[in-house]
C-alpha cells in the first residue's frame, strides 16, 4: 500500500515538471506521418494540427482503422487506397479543405460537415435556432454530431497549446 502511494506521489511530481508533462502529452497527442500531413496541409492550406486533430479523432493514427459505415484509413473517407495514408491524407485534407472553405474557416462547423455531410450541415444552417448568421452553427443538435465537434475541438486546441499556432 505504501509503495502505490509512494509511485502516485512520484508520479504526480514528475507530471508536474513542465518538459516531463508536455512529453508526455505529445505521447498522447502525437504527429505522425509528419511529411504526409505537412505536404497537403500546406497544399490545402491548412493547419497542420488541425489536419492531426481530424486523425487523431477519427482513426487514432490506425492506417488500417475501418468505421461501422466502412470509412477507412487515417481520416476515414470511403473512397480509394484509403488504407495507404498518403492516399488517406492527401484526401482527407483535400475534403477538409473543401469544409473550411466552404464554412468560412470555422473548424466547428467545419467539423460538423466532415462529420455529418454538407446537406445536414447546410439545412441546419437555415434553421434560425441552429444559425444566427446562416454560416456558422451555433449548437449541435445531434448527439453524435456535437459530441464529435467537441472531440476535433478539443483535440485541436491540445495540440496548438502543445506544438504552437
Amino acid at each position: 500500500m505504501k509503495a502505490l502511494v509512494l509511485l502516485a506521489l512520484v508520479g504526480m511530481v514528475v507530471l508536474s515538471v513542465p518538459s516531463v508533462r508536455d512529453q508526455v502529452e505529445q505521447q498522447l497527442y502525437p504527429r505522425k506521418y509528419q511529411a504526409l500531413v505537412e505536404q497537403w496541409a500546406q497544399v490545402y492550406q491548412l493547419d497542420p494540427l488541425l489536419v492531426y486533430s481530424f486523425i487523431r479523432t477519427e482513426s487514432g493514427f490506425d492506417p488500417d482503422a475501418t468505421s461501422t459505415v466502412e470509412a477507412r484509413g487515417l481520416m476515414q473517407m470511403t473512397f480509394g487506397d484509403l488504407y495507404d495514408p498518403a492516399v488517406s491524407i492527401r484526401f482527407g485534407c483535400y475534403y477538409l479543405h473543401l469544409c473550411m472553405e466552404r464554412y468560412s474557416n470555422d473548424v466547428a462547423t467545419a467539423a460538423a460537415a466532415y462529420h455529418s455531410g454538407w446537406g445536414t450541415v447546410d439545412t441546419l444552417l437555415q434553421m434560425e435556432e441552429h444559425s444566427s448568421d446562416g454560416q456558422t452553427l451555433k449548437g449541435f443538435p445531434y448527439n453524435q454530431m456535437h459530441h464529435y465537434v467537441e472531440k476535433i475541438t478539443a483535440c485541436y486546441a491540445k495540440y496548438t497549446e502543445l506544438y504552437g499556432a
